[in-house]
């Protein structure tokens, strides 16, 4: 399983009225952790060739953040089959590795000029692979 992980620093704005954070603001940590683990795989030109658009976001709140938490989001590919993926994240507190949230995406991969679902390419698929 090819892992990847991205530093999370919750700003006062991600808290809500009740002190949690927002799940707008999870579901943006999902895709902030997704882009850049695309990014550091596929390169940064890619986005020329390959677009992902999101199918479906399941998020499970664990347990809440407070303010002064270390959170780290961590993310990898559980499957490419066809023109779908499904990726995994998991978000947790660095220090003391308690599991703050996870969540489950589909994605469907797009030629980026026609803009229409593509076949995963099978070399796309090693690089994600262990």
């Amino acid at each position: 399983m090819n892992k990847f992980q991205l530093k999370i620093e919750p700003k006062a704005s991600a808290f809500d009225a009740m002190g949690h954070v927002n799940n707008v603001v999870y579901l943006q940590w999902v895709q902030d952790v997704a882009e850049a683990h695309w990014k550091h795989i596929s390169g940064q030109d890619d986005d020329k060739i390959n677009l992902w658009v999101a199918l479906r976001h399941e998020i499970d709140y664990k347990k809440e953040i407070t303010p002064e938490e270390k959170i780290v989001a961590e993310t990898w590919v559980a499957s490419m089959e066809g023109v779908k993926s499904e990726r995994m994240t998991r978000i947790f507190n660095s220090e003391t590795d308690q599991t703050k949230a996870e969540a489950r995406t589909f994605w469907c991969l797009l030629d980026a000029k026609s803009k229409r679902p593509k076949r995963i390419p099978e070399e796309m698929k090693r690089k994600y692979s262990p």
